[in-house]
């Protein structure tokens, strides 16, 4: 159909054009995208055999849907890909203000044109793109807004008494006929708005301020919500639950690797910063500490922690290594563990804690995620060290041990440069040998020699000291007389 030869009424009759409900134009476009192998949701990640799949039922159904999981959980995101769903231009009658079919009006409006100007009145095409409506539930949002009210101004300049029709200003619902309408965090909606909707959903008609008013909107409604056991600013009502016909359950990533996919996509990596390069070992060092997160006692389960965590962190990791390698007037660097303290402001900002988090404080709870997370990736690629007793023969710790309780200590500055930092690493006796043994890319040799100094910190074979711009690392019996004396 080329839309630039249609301009009024009896070119669309020509045309051979056919009305569709919003739902069954999904319906149909979902079937075609589906049979030429086509994933209708791009850039979602991890919901291949779970949320997908739901989705693609609830619209082959017709369904109105709810969308319930915890933040960060690409809820929204999923609602606006809905649009790749719709056709990409519809005829819309001219001058109306609600989307009217030119073939099948609803509003007085629109009545009046045709009957005005027939076969010429004038077709106007909308684009997809203006055919999403999305709206943050808040507690202040009335019934006006949604719906619509009398209007006394419009009353006045038309000369029109209260009980006419036209004098209806039409709210956000009336304005999304024959489109995709999402309302996010539905529990914040006050329960008497929730109720609004009743008719909307159920019969496809809305009536303002007692009007004996039919209008039998089109609207492809998609609602995010909550799980109700979190939110304590309010629920959905049982009976607009019933009337959504789908309620489908995100979830966060279920793997590290998947979240590693969502975190590439999403961070963004600003120019000047490709320069940096990160271990592979590091982008899943940051996925462990939100999946610490998650499970820790210190944080508020019911919550949840945002994908938005990870997605944070990285940029701020390799801000914090471009800051350094501004500092140091490097041309390029590598990420380092150390660096992790630069993104401790992705974490504080993003956790609700628990009565014993609140102990420690957010700074406390970001560094015993920190530690439990390197806890984790060392023993992927290294040995338990407490497997082995000191001094024991076939330990292949012997000689960094030993190094240490010959009274060195190694103290690792958050902005010292490439050459300085690895020179410091380099004193440690025996730690390259180690690394031998293992299959180490050499690019990221320092990386991994870090690791090894972490680890054996938090298994207590070193003594880790936090002071102020550096990380000082001795043995623990060192370190026990450094802080007598």
């Amino acid at each position: 159909m080329d839309i630039n030869n249609i301009k009024n009424v009896a070119q669309l009759k020509a045309s051979g054009y056919k009305a569709r409900s919003i739902k069954e134009e999904l319906r149909d476009n979902l079937i075609k995208q589906l049979g030429n192998g086509i994933n209708p949701f791009p850039q979602i990640i991890g919901f291949d055999d779970t949320v997908i799949p739901d989705m693609e039922r609830a619209i082959l159904s017709r369904h109105n849907i709810l969308l319930l999981g915890l933040r960060g959980q690409a809820k929204t995101r999923i609602a606006r890909l809905l649009v790749n769903l719709l056709d990409e231009y519809i005829p819309v009658l001219g001058g109306c203000e609600l989307n009217d079919d030119p073939l099948n009006p609803i509003s007085r409006k629109a009545k009046d044109i045709l009957k005005e100007k027939g076969d010429e009145a004038p077709i106007i095409w909308l684009h997809r793109d203006s055919r999403y409506v999305e709206k943050l539930a808040t507690p202040d949002v009335s019934i006006a807004d949604l719906i619509g009210d009398v209007d006394p101004i419009k009353a006045a300049a038309l000369k029109l008494p209260y009980s006419d029709e036209r004098v209806i200003h039409y709210g956000l619902v009336p304005h999304a006929h024959r489109s995709i309408f999402v309302i996010n965090e539905l529990p914040d909606l006050q329960a008497r708005i929730q109720v609004s909707l009743f008719n909307i959903l159920q019969e496809g008609d809305l009536q303002i301020r007692g009007f004996k008013l039919r209008l039998p909107l089109d609207v492809q409604f998609v609602f995010t919500a909550n799980p109700e056991d979190y939110t304590n600013r309010g629920s959905i009502i049982t009976p607009l639950k019933d009337r959504i016909e789908s309620q489908i359950l995100t979830h966060y990533p279920k793997t590290i690797d998947i979240a590693k996919k969502i975190t590439a996509q999403e961070a963004i990596i600003k120019p000047g910063q490709e320069v940096i390069s990160t271990p592979p070992a590091m982008d899943e060092l940051i996925e462990m500490i939100a999946f610490e997160a998650r499970k820790s006692e210190l944080i508020d389960e019911k919550s949840g922690v945002s994908a938005r965590l990870s997605i944070s962190a990285r940029e701020l990791l390799m801000s914090t290594a471009e800051r350094r390698m501004l500092i140091n007037n490097e041309d390029s660097t590598t990420t380092r563990i150390t660096d992790l303290w630069g993104i401790v402001p992705a974490i504080t900002g993003k956790v609700e804690l628990v009565y014993e988090g609140e102990q420690e404080g957010p700074y406390g709870v970001a560094m015993d995620l920190f530690n439990k997370s390197i806890s984790q990736l060392f023993l992927q690629f290294f040995p338990k060290p407490d497997e082995y007793s000191k001094g024991e023969e076939n330990d292949p710790y012997g000689v960094i041990r030993a190094w240490f309780s010959g009274g060195h200590s190694v103290d690792l500055h958050n902005d010292s440069s490439d050459v300085d930092f690895s020179a410091m690493l380099n004193k440690v006796s025996g730690l390259d040998h180690f690394l031998d043994g293992f299959n180490i890319v050499e690019d990221y040799r320092s990386f991994f020699k870090e690791l090894v100094i972490f680890g054996l910190a938090e298994y207590e074979v070193l003594n880790k000291n936090v002071l102020e711009k550096k990380l000082s690392f001795n043995d623990p019996f060192a370190g026990m007389f450094d802080n007598l004396n």
